[in-house]
């Protein structure tokens, strides 16, 4: 043979074993690249905007409370797959627009926070668009309105939302058999959005819709709308309502002879003293925290949180708790593919892979494409000037 063809055969020899050793490099290559090792900070901070001065300071103690609560108890068990959370919390005074910003700021300035829990809506609204521009992880358990509804891409709830408080309501009058529904409703895009829901739903499974009134908050006269309502003959009326206009409403209807059920989804103390004897039978859905017996989970919660601060939880020291736990959980997730994960669209993206998350109400909780966790409600009635719980209702 030549050594012209001897040598061009050596050559055509080795092509194959060329490809197979570059294919190989490439294959050990990706593995590895695939497999990169976790980018760790040596602390995760876990910011939070809470109304912690002011006439709601209230609110912020509990969900501070309830964020400390289950901070610690993670940091117990190795924390972030080793990595200890530390709680920074920022003052929105009230539910300041202004001050949840510059609140924001500071925990973003001094703590490089990556996952923030916010509360109220104004300032929650007020965050959004710069959580948008810097890809900040963000969760609320406490604000109610449909306006924080994809207000920013990074924005989760595991606080029911006004509309879906109102979409329990109206079940439960379905499973009642009632068929006409009068509702009065804020004039607001709170009471807007209540409507809308409601009234889909309301139509789609067979109800009518005699009357749909609405009133000014704080209104202090609503005849005008009260006798709409008394002349629609309806079955029950729907206050969709926030405090303290439900005891107004409730007072009025029954002073125009109206007897029929009433249904809402709001009650507090000042509802009570404008309502008095009016609200007796009232029903209406809420969060609500109550431990089991058969959910170690938040017999656990509730027990720690007792020994801790003397008091039992609400459901928005239960909404914070359980917020923690789903930020430590995404941020697991989000570890497990390595890299630079410590970021909040990584944080949120592993979220919407894996939207189901253990509820410390009990069972599961799964975060729709809207951001908002379905998670089941409760029914009270007033009896006595006192709200009694009757069951919970599960989202449909």
């Amino acid at each position: 043979m030549p050594l012209e063809e001897e040598a061009q055969g050596r050559k055509d020899m080795l092509k194959p074993i060329g490809a197979a050793l570059t294919a190989a490099f490439f294959i050990t290559t990706s593995a590895a690249l695939a497999a990169e090792k976790p980018k760790d900070p040596d602390v995760i901070h876990i910011g939070a905007l809470f109304a912690m001065t002011g006439k709601t300071s209230f609110y912020g103690t509990v969900m501070s409370q309830g964020m400390k609560q289950a901070i610690d108890e993670i940091n117990a068990k190795g924390g972030v797959d080793g990595i200890k959370l530390e709680a920074d919390i920022e003052d929105h005074k009230g539910g300041v627009a202004k001050a949840g910003v510059d609140g924001f700021t500071r925990l973003r300035n001094l703590y490089n926070v990556q996952a923030v829990m916010t509360s109220f809506s104004p300032p929650t609204l007020a965050i959004a668009p710069i959580a948008d521009e810097q890809k900040i992880f963000l969760i609320n358990g406490g604000g109610v309105s449909n306006n924080l509804v994809g207000a920013s891409k990074y924005l989760f709830h595991n606080r029911s939302l006004a509309s879906d408080l109102g979409h329990a309501a109206v079940s439960h009058a379905h499973d009642l058999g009632l068929k006409k529904m009068a509702e009065l409703a804020w004039n607001s895009d709170a009471g807007d959005n209540i409507v809308k829901v409601v009234d889909e739903y309301w139509k789609k499974n067979g109800g009518t819709v005699v009357a749909s009134e609405k009133m000014d908050v704080g209104a202090s006269n609503i005849d005008t709308q009260v006798a709409k309502i008394r002349a629609g003959n309806p079955d029950f009326i729907g206050l969709w309502l926030f405090s303290p206009d439900p005891g107004l409403a409730a007072k009025r209807i029954r002073d125009f002879g109206l007897k029929v059920p009433l249904i809402g989804v709001e009650y507090t103390a000042d509802v009570q003293k404008l309502g008095g004897a009016a609200l007796e039978g009232y029903e209406f859905t809420s969060d609500y925290f109550q431990p089991s017996a058969d959910e170690p989970w938040s017999a656990a919660f509730a027990k720690g949180y007792k020994e801790r601060y003397h008091s039992d939880p609400d459901f928005y020291a239960a909404n914070y708790y359980e917020g923690v736990y789903v930020i430590a959980e995404a941020m697991k997730r989000a570890r497990a593919e390595g890299g630079d994960w410590y970021h909040g669209d990584k944080i949120a993206a592993a979220l919407r892979a894996n939207p189901t998350f253990k509820s410390v109400y009990g069972g599961s909780m799964v975060f729709q494409a809207n951001g908002v966790a379905k998670k089941r409600v409760a029914l009270f009635k007033v009896q006595n000037g006192n709200k009694v719980f009757e069951k919970y209702i599960e989202a449909k």
